[in-house]
């Protein structure tokens, strides 16, 4: 039904578009009109009368574009995905640590999670811990690469919906479609088991040497800095490689990052705060509060990460010049939407 959807956006009339395709001969629809950062080359050279356009225009798209039905959709994918996660996850840890301390280092990561979301992470990984130590390593790469399988449709809906965010139609093969969202998946996953082994080695590096109660309410203070900014530069590599089209470069897709990145760590500490005073899931759904809880966290998140993308689309639609990698090209030969078209 999505890719239906998608189908009809595609074929729909120029003027119903975010902006019209070049003219033929004209080599991107004529001379563009100057004003309103039309000959910028990087964001920040974008007057202010330029970001009220794109504001505006990220607003209505994102309400043209269904992204509160896409995130839906990828909260769905998203939340079969968890579980398998969490089975690679911790295969790959009992390697080299106790499995059963993940739990315990994962709640030091989970501070915007809500706590029925760290509940039901909770409940799975002593599932998965309380069998004998043996099954957890052996047979390690089968069990690893169905995880990760089963964890990758989570990350196709995330690439279909951004997709649709930058009007592109999926131009990538089966294989290399599935290549690109495996080496997201595992990046994602090694991310997690980067930051839980930083929360194991670096205590026991500053107890080591000496530092450990000088340094200590500084590393608090700056690990959520430090979060937000690792976020940055993870979200600014999926609005880069995740659309189906020419890669835009970095300077136009970290923007979105920066705004997705605080306005995440914005959501979920607002709907943590709100479900631990307010929201009591467990009245209205009984057994299943957490599950809608934790899937109403997952929906937030993945529909500030599209506008986030909203933003960066607009922002590349605002001015004239090549914003994809690679020569300088005209519009109407740069191989992505936003960049041949102005709106």
């Amino acid at each position: 039904m999505r890719a239906a959807l998608q189908a009809i956006r595609q074929g729909r009339p120029a003027a119903e578009g975010r902006g019209a395709p070049p003219a033929a001969g004209e080599g991107g629809g004529g001379r563009p009109p100057r004003g309103e950062g039309r000959r910028a080359r990087r964001p920040g050279e974008i007057p202010a009368r330029g970001w009220a356009s794109i504001l505006k225009r990220a607003v209505l798209q994102s309400n043209d574009d269904r992204v509160m039905t896409e995130a839906a959709g990828i909260t769905f994918y998203a939340l079969l995905s968890i579980f398998p996660s969490l089975t690679a996850l911790v295969s790959v840890y009992g390697l080299f640590a106790d499995p059963v301390t993940v739990s315990n280092h994962l709640q030091q990561l989970g501070g915007f999670v809500p706590e029925g979301g760290m509940q039901i992470i909770n409940e799975q990984l002593q599932r998965l811990t309380g069998g004998e130590p043996s099954k957890l390593g052996f047979g390690l790469i089968s069990g690893l690469v169905l995880a990760l399988w089963s964890a990758n449709k989570g990350t196709k809906a995330m690439f279909d919906a951004l997709n649709v965010v930058y009007d592109e139609p999926e131009k990538r093969s089966f294989i290399r479609l599935t290549l690109v969202s495996l080496a997201f998946t595992l990046g994602a996953l090694v991310f997690i088991l980067i930051a839980m082994g930083a929360v194991v080695v670096l205590p026991v590096v500053l107890r080591f040497a000496g530092l450990e109660n000088s340094t200590e309410w500084l590393l608090r203070l700056a690990r959520w800095p430090l979060l937000l900014l690792v976020i940055t530069c993870l979200l600014a590599t999926l609005y880069r490689f995740g659309p189906s089209r020419e890669k835009a470069r970095w300077r136009w897709v970290s923007w979105g990052g920066v705004f997705a990145a605080v306005g995440w760590a914005a959501i979920s500490a607002g709907f943590s705060w709100y479900v631990g005073n307010f929201g009591n899931y467990d009245a209205t759904y009984g057994s299943l509060g957490a599950v809608v809880g934790f899937m109403t966290w997952i929906w937030l998140s993945a529909m500030i990460v599209l506008v986030g993308a909203e933003l960066n689309a607009e922002m590349e639609h605002q001015t004239a010049r090549d914003t994809t990698t690679g020569p300088e090209q005209r519009m109407g030969r740069r191989g992505a939407r936003m960049a041949d078209t102005v709106a």
